[in-house]
């Protein structure tokens, strides 16, 4: 379920009275999780842009994957070959400016890392294009994402749009690997696919203050980390300040122009609506 929603109606609240949430040791990973994924996508965004630029010669390209480090993101490309050398390599800091990223177009083998990365992307890949587990939509890409978080090795699958104008969630999926990059698990996050519109069309002229959407009690009780990339990825183009993501017991309040995360029970949201319409009564 999906809802864009106006400033008519919306009820801003003052998070911070309550102080830190007992969920926080929770859902810190999932915003940690969230933010790697985002400086990744960056990377790769930009970075596709820059070395597509420079390297005219678009056969040789087997493909390409980003990751983060200490001061940003880089974003590589690799040969189509057997045993595949980088042919490019983009560095960002953390602002993801594109005049002060660092090029190197000269040829070398990967890293200890990025071999890693490429292996269980390379397995990611293979895992898709034979399972029915993962689905493809119209005017869609499937993006995928390897992520090493000390001894954890993951691929993120995320959804994206071919069209402007439009943020996606769900049709996403996990897929985790062990110390040998051989596939350990595989699970969609979100079993349905929710596109929601943005801009002056979806608004009808009004001012748009947010979106939400709902989680099935399989996604999970709080906003996931695909969920927290993609919005840290078009906040500033929907100009969203918040989006809320709700499930059967809490609600996820997610402040776009922060990045910061909130989550409250929606019993403690069904209290606060009460207090707002006895401090308010309608007219």
């Amino acid at each position: 379920m999906k809802r864009p929603y106006t400033a008519f109606g919306f009820l801003i609240i003052s998070f911070s009275a309550f102080g830190q949430s007992k969920t926080d040791k929770l859902t810190q990973p999932i915003v940690a999780q969230g933010k790697r994924l985002y400086q990744s996508e960056m990377a790769s965004w930009y970075g596709t842009d820059i070395f597509l630029e420079h390297h005219k010669n678009r056969a040789d390209i087997g493909g390409y994957f980003s990751y983060p480090t200490k001061s940003g993101a880089t974003c590589i490309f690799f040969s189509k070959a057997t045993a595949p050398v980088v042919i490019g390599t983009i560095a960002f800091d953390s602002t993801y400016n594109v005049k002060t990223a660092q090029v190197w177009l000269k040829e070398r083998v990967f890293t200890t890392e990025e071999a890693n990365l490429f292996a269980i992307r390379d397995n990611a890949l293979k895992t898709i294009e034979g399972d029915t587990l993962f689905k493809t939509y119209k005017n869609t890409n499937l993006n995928i994402i390897p992520l090493i978080t000390g001894r954890e090795k993951t691929v993120y699958v995320l959804t994206g749009p071919k069209q402007n104008g439009v943020v996606i969630f769900g049709n996403d999926y996990l897929l985790t690997f062990d110390d040998s990059n051989r596939l350990v698990s595989k699970r969609a996050l979100h079993k349905n696919i929710i596109s929601i519109e943005f801009g002056p069309k979806a608004a009808e002229g009004k001012e748009v203050e947010g979106a939400m959407h709902s989680h099935l009690p399989e996604t999970g009780d709080f906003i996931t980390a695909t969920d927290i990339c993609t919005l840290m990825l078009y906040e500033k183009m929907t100009q969203w300040k918040q989006h809320t993501v709700v499930s059967s017991a809490y609600v996820s309040i997610w402040n776009c122009q922060k990045d910061e995360l909130v989550v409250l029970t929606r019993k403690a949201i069904e209290r606060i609506n009460k207090d707002q319409e006895k401090r308010h009564p309608k007219q």
